[in-house]
């Protein structure tokens, strides 16, 4: 009789950005189908084995929110959704999840612990905020890590007697994926980083990127910027710099102006790979696209587009003189054209045109 133990078969893996659900809190009424996805895209996620998403919003709790706007702020029925349309984990490491204060998160926990869809990335304190996840499948032993970047402007970061999300610790992040390589075959971190709307991360985001490879991360997963950037394969792993946009619902600001998603911010992407004992393999991207009721593959070529040409800005490099000409675009020069069209002209109030000559100032100090 052989004593060969028998071989794992690779674990399929499908990885999507941002799950941004938030209903208009006057109580228009939610336009977005129910199963959140078309069919297409429902069965990718029925073929793969993991799941995950970063779930980018909050839960209202007992009524009292954060101050500041936007405020992404979803139902208990859409997040019962996630867990109906295939996702088997989520990250809550991002700027949203405390949208509803401290008694929103304890409510977003407890449903999510309730349905049994595991999280990762914000705690009651920093040792639960920093703790994997840990997922077991076909034999292999995958765990999770989260962080917030500061940057991206977190309600709170997790303290050792406070709630909020885990901080982006770099030291701490490697010595975690060399404990967790000990235990596991695969190590995935996933960080909410980088400047909204920007189409290539920054130079310290790739070098930060690079080093967790280096430690022993089998995949970094990016999120925030609410567009895709560039895929590269480091040593074998696969680093998502921004993973897009996936769900995408309107948000909906107090004095009744509504953020709208562009094409752009619409198309996001599923990266799929398997996991394999010995490493990862057949990494690849589905661009996919959000028109507002539930996403879907996206076959008109836009999305490959992006996918494409973001990959090929990482291989090209990101010099800092680069990133400052994203900088000047996103901030100042798009903008500006955007304010142009009589649509946005007329809807123009003195708070916006402050914001203007904030970011013209700021552009100005960046250079």
């Amino acid at each position: 009789m052989s004593t060969t133990p028998p071989l794992r078969r690779a674990v399929r893996l499908a990885a999507v950005g941002d799950l941004l659900l938030a209903p208009d809190p006057t109580g228009t009424p939610y336009l977005r189908d129910p199963d959140l996805l078309g069919p297409e895209v429902r069965g990718v996620l029925s073929g793969c084995d993991v799941v995950f998403g970063n779930l980018e919003c909050g839960l209202a709790g007992d009524g009292p929110c954060v101050p500041t706007e936007p405020r992404v702020m979803a139902g208990p029925d859409l997040v019962r959704a996630v867990k109906a349309a295939g996702f088997s984990v989520v990250s809550l490491a991002n700027n949203h999840v405390f949208d509803g204060l401290e008694a929103g998160f304890r409510d977003l926990r407890s449903l999510l612990d309730e349905i049994g869809l595991p999280h990762f990335g914000a705690g009651m304190n920093l040792d639960e905020a920093a703790a994997p996840a840990i997922l077991d499948a076909s034999g292999l032993r995958v765990a999770l890590l989260g962080a917030v970047d500061e940057r991206s402007r977190p309600y709170r970061f997790a303290t050792a007697t406070q709630a909020g999300v885990a901080p982006l610790d770099t030291v701490r992040l490697v010595r975690q994926i060399g404990e967790l390589r000990a235990h596991v075959h695969h190590v995935l971190v996933s960080i909410h980083w980088g400047e909204e709307r920007f189409s290539i991360p920054s130079p310290a985001q790739i070098d930060l990127a690079r080093a967790l490879v280096e430690a022993g991360a089998s995949m970094v997963l990016g999120h925030h910027p609410h567009v895709l950037q560039g895929l590269e394969i480091r040593s074998g792993a696969p680093i998502a710099y921004s993973l897009g946009n996936f769900i995408a619902d309107d948000v909906h600001f107090s004095d009744g102006d509504v953020m709208r998603w562009n094409r752009a911010e619409r198309t996001g992407c599923i990266l799929l790979a398997e996991l394999r004992e010995t490493g990862i393999g057949d990494v690849r991207q589905v661009p996919t696209f959000d028109p507002g009721r539930a996403v879907q593959l996206d076959g008109s070529g836009f999305g490959q587009r992006r996918i494409d040409n973001t990959r090929q800005a990482i291989a090209r490099g990101v010099t800092a003189a680069r990133y400052r000409r994203e900088h000047l675009w996103v901030k100042t020069i798009r903008p500006a054209f955007d304010h142009l069209r009589w649509s946005r002209l007329k809807r123009i109030r003195w708070k916006h045109v402050r914001s203007a000559f904030r970011e013209i100032w700021q552009a100005g100090r960046a250079r």
